[in-house]
């Protein structure tokens, strides 16, 4: 694994797979949500959401696909991947990406990974056929303490224990995506921070330092408690054991529906006021937004004009925003590498190619192109 000064770490949304036979009650072609991009059409004139992958249809449970995508990664400076996870109905769903893709493919070491505990809830919003009723739940992503503490174990056991596991100060990171479903689930504020303790002492019983726990965190949004009170996210973070917080998507923080030049302004300027809230702040990139493949009825919720040109731009300004804050992991999170369905990836498309990923490139490594 090749150090480099910046971590650039790039979610991985793992439904592009048939392997998880629980895939089918959306996908029941057997090739994960690519059948939605696959089938995608354009909602208005000049419309191209969702583009077509550059390198086709291709299963990210296959160890060989994978070798592939972890050099592309590495050689133009995506460094870890952030795995999104899922535990429902007590096992877990969509964990073949990871295990048989990425830990099987014989260079994975190559890359760091880790994972962002995504305990939403499960429904329909990934079956374009019912994507209508975004009310019914399928699985409840939230988790009691028995159940969080088989997730915890299995955690620990399959990937604390890898060599290319992520670490902050030398901790395992582990990073949560709900925080309303976290704090339900447990039952409080105390009970949540308890839940974390015992994740932290199993952790070092195992020979790790503890965990560092990451929260995504959706703007400064306030969470209701089980008493019927609500709190701001920003000071229930660190209340609860969170170490650190970054974001998942630009549509979460920021309006969206305008061109990325005027979004980015915006969202520089809270970069800055979550650097002020007390907790450690990981800046977050996003490549896009365009969930309209996973819907027959138009949404205009899209980011227009994301050009490689004004990516480029965004991550000088995330880069220079690490160099003003040395005192914080020199690391910043993207969405995503392929989430496809929403607007926001990575990997090379059939209209622009490479161009997102050179342009980190050229921002933070100074490797020659390929």
């Amino acid at each position: 694994m090749k150090n480099q000064k910046y971590d650039i770490a790039a979610y991985v949304w793992p439904s592009y797979s048939g392997n998880d036979p629980r895939t089918l009650i959306y996908w029941p072609e057997g090739m994960g949500e690519w059948q939605t991009v696959r089938d995608a059409k354009p909602k208005f004139p000049g419309h191209v959401e969702p583009r077509k992958p550059l390198w086709g249809y291709v299963n990210e449970a296959n160890p060989d696909i994978m070798e592939m995508q972890i050099n592309t990664a590495v050689r133009h400076g995506v460094n870890v991947f952030i795995y999104d996870w899922y535990w429902y109905d007590n096992r877990p769903f969509l964990e073949n990406c990871l295990d048989e893709g990425f830990l099987g493919a014989p260079n994975n070491n190559l890359m760091q990974f880790y994972l962002m505990w995504a305990n939403h809830d499960g429904g329909y919003l990934w079956d374009k056929r019912n994507s209508h009723d975004l009310n019914t739940v399928i699985w409840e992503g939230k988790a009691d303490r028995r159940k969080f503490e088989t997730i915890c174990n299995r955690i620990i056991e399959k990937y604390f224990s890898r060599p290319n596991y992520y670490k902050i100060n030398g901790k395992p990171v582990f990073s949560v995506f709900d925080i309303q479903n976290l704090v339900s689930g447990f039952g409080g504020i105390q009970e949540t921070r308890d839940a974390f303790a015992q994740f932290d002492k199993l952790s070092s019983d195992a020979g790790y330092r503890g965990v560092h726990f990451q929260l995504t965190m959706w703007g400064d949004h306030a969470t209701y408690l089980p008493d019927g009170t609500r709190m701001q996210d920003s000071a229930l973070a660190p209340l609860l054991g969170f170490s650190s917080f970054t974001n998942y998507q630009f549509c979460q923080i920021t309006d969206i529906k305008r061109d990325y030049g005027a979004i980015l302004e915006d969202v520089k300027k809270v970069w800055d006021k979550f650097a002020s809230y007390g907790i450690t702040y990981i800046p977050h990139i996003s490549v896009g937004w365009d969930n309209n493949a996973r819907f027959y009825k138009y949404n205009d919720d899209i980011i227009t004009g994301n050009t490689p040109e004004k990516i480029e731009e965004a991550f000088r300004a995330v880069k220079n925003f690490l160099d003003a804050h040395q005192e914080i992991p020199q690391l910043v999170t993207v969405n995503s590498w392929n989430e496809w369905t929403e607007g926001g990836y990575l990997q090379p498309d059939t209209i622009y190619g490479y161009k997102y990923l050179e342009a980190i490139r050229r921002v933070f490594t100074d490797r020659k192109p390929t």
